[in-house]
């Protein structure tokens, strides 16, 4: 079953095209990654998906629904869940306590439910140890989980991915890879935006690439990789 698909998306302001006649469909526990330049316009394409920037014209389909014109807080409790590429937790929260708001105020969970789900999250993505600590003192790779755990304590079955691995070392990208292959395993449908290709390529199904906006390419990952147009924009080695 196809879980999202995008029709005709575009996205301007003022003359720039940052979201240009993108149409993409994702299947029911599939992983599909994206990839592009920087400033190809791909956390646009998330804003689209999560409601937080509205389409000028196009359609969001989720669950077999036109969800285009529902907000973001709506999108969540549907079961879109993100991360974003900056993590900015609720610094002088703790880590617990930062779940917990997930869980209640973008899963729409009860008071009871939702510290169950937080104490499920803390498991799953390693931070039990720092559940009682301020999310502001966490370094890099944990405020990336806690990232990664706020959108899973909404219990997405949609889970979009901005490049979660960037400015991680290549140890601790192996082991933000190994949680995500857990959810994967879960069921849990992803999408992921990321310039770690290697990281990307050891999960994703399929890839997507954008440029200027516009699809660029499609397809099995290692065929879209090895595309000509490809290897130029994004990897500038010519054909």
């Amino acid at each position: 079953m196809t879980l999202l698909a995008l029709h005709g998306v575009r996205k301007s302001y003022g003359a720039l095209k940052v979201t240009d006649d993108i149409t993409l469909s994702v299947k029911e526990g599939e992983t599909l990654g994206i990839l592009g330049p920087n400033g190809a316009g791909k956390t646009t394409l998330f804003n689209l998906i999560s409601g937080d920037v509205r389409v000028d014209a196009g359609r969001v389909e989720y669950e077999g629904r036109d969800v285009t014109g529902l907000k973001p807080h709506q999108r969540c409790h549907a079961g879109i869940g993100r991360s974003y590429q900056v993590p900015q937790p609720f610094g002088n929260m703790s880590v617990f306590e930062n779940l917990v708001t997930a869980a209640c105020f973008g899963g729409g969970q009860a008071e009871r439910e939702a510290w169950r789900t937080a104490h499920e999250v803390l498991a799953e993505t390693g931070l039990m140890a720092h559940a009682n600590k301020p999310a502001g003192g966490l370094t890099l790779l944990n405020r990336k989980r806690l990232e990664l755990a706020r959108a899973l304590a909404t219990r997405p079955k949609l889970l979009l991915l901005d490049e979660i691995a960037g400015g991680l070392t290549e140890p601790e990208a192996k082991e933000l890879v190994a949680e995500l292959q857990r959810i994967k395993a879960r069921g849990v449908t992803m999408i992921w935006i990321e310039h770690v290709v290697h990281a990307l390529l050891s999960l994703a199904d399929r890839l997507f690439v954008i440029n200027f906006g516009q699809k660029l390419a499609e397809g099995e990952p290692r065929a879209v990789m090895n595309d000509a147009q490809v290897r130029r924009v994004y990897m500038g080695m010519e054909a």
